[in-house]
């Protein structure tokens, strides 16, 4: 099982820099960062609120999940066994 986090294709399509928008949602671009690589271990309801309000998108539009079976996506040596 995989979270996909599409913060980034919501970002370009809305032609919103990831500065302006960690500061909309009140947090910091290294923060930003970890979830827009799908690095974060979790996503606070408010935080994902916040994302939805500045983004005028639903949570859907934000995470998705993709069957590691069909879609594994690139493996990482070490970090994914």
């Amino acid at each position: 099982m995989a979270i996909v986090v599409d913060i980034d294709v919501l970002l370009a399509k809305r032609k919103m820099s990831v500065g302006d928008f960690a500061d909309a949602i009140g947090l910091s671009p290294a923060n930003v960062s970890v979830l827009k690589n799908g690095r974060a271990k979790a996503v606070r309801f408010s935080t994902l609120n916040a994302i939805c309000q500045v983004l005028d998108c639903q949570p859907g539009d934000v995470l998705r999940w993709v069957d590691d079976d069909t879609d594994p996506g690139p493996r990482r040596p070490g970090r994914d066994d």
